[in-house]
């Protein structure tokens, strides 16, 4: 494993040694989307040591890689999940087949090619994709699949620890495709005994999923419960 530094926003340099240690949540500066370190690399270990304590890379092409921990967290409880009528209706209707796990790379793929308002780019580059293809490859990262006559047209993935689960990012080519996949995959996730459902950062469609924040030091103390507990019935 590979030896190097990360520089905190403060200035002060943070050796990181063979565990991957980052520096604790505390050192996060003190605004929304809480940087908290600069540098070292997409290792396996270190990402993994990084979702541990709530901290996540996102980058743009150029960049050095950069950690985050926002304060408020955007997160779902997987019993106040929202289902709105109409999306109810498409559920019932079964427009969508759900998949999980079968086309990992195309949908971390095809959400990087998705644009999004406010973004001039995209923070999933390549060396995102073949990161988290490796997470997954071991076992910690998952995708949902919409398929309409055996084509992908919407999907989500994102980070399983324990039970606690970190979405990252969605797609879809057809209306309600990733809303259905997301919706499935909670589903899923909560007949496992997922607590906790990360969603980084405040937007309105997470909101009207259900989604709602609470400030870092109560993340902590949930990652301190889910991410050491036992994963049951994983398929």
């Amino acid at each position: 494993m590979s030896h190097g530094y990360y520089q905190l926003p403060n200035g002060r340099v943070a050796s990181i040694d063979g565990e991957c240690d980052f520096p604790p949540l505390t050192e996060a500066l003190n605004e929304p989307n809480g940087l908290i370190a600069i540098g070292g690399d997409l290792s396996l270990p270190r990402l993994l040591t990084a979702y541990h304590q709530g901290i996540f890379p996102w980058f743009s092409e150029g960049e050095p890689i950069l950690w985050w921990s926002p304060s408020p967290r955007m997160v779902l409880f997987p019993n106040e999940l929202k289902i709105s009528n109409s999306l109810q209706k498409t559920l019932k209707k079964k427009t969508f087949e759900v998949r999980f796990n079968t086309q990992f790379r195309a949908v971390i793929t095809a959400c990087s090619s998705t644009l999004r308002s406010q973004q001039a780019g995209t923070w999933i580059t390549q060396d995102i994709i073949d990161a988290y293809c490796r997470l997954h490859d071991a076992g910690f990262a998952i995708s949902a699949e919409s398929y309409v006559d055996g084509e992908l047209v919407g999907g989500c993935y994102g980070v399983r620890i324990g039970q606690m689960f970190y979405g990252e990012s969605m797609f879809h080519h057809k209306t309600d495709a990733s809303k259905v996949a997301f919706v499935s995959l909670v589903q899923h996730l909560t007949a496992q005994g997922i607590g906790l459902i990360d969603c980084q950062m405040k937007t309105a469609h997470l909101a009207s999923l259900g989604a709602r924040e609470i400030d870092r030091a109560a993340f902590a103390a949930q990652l301190s419960v889910l991410t050491k507990a036992v994963p049951s019935n994983i398929e």
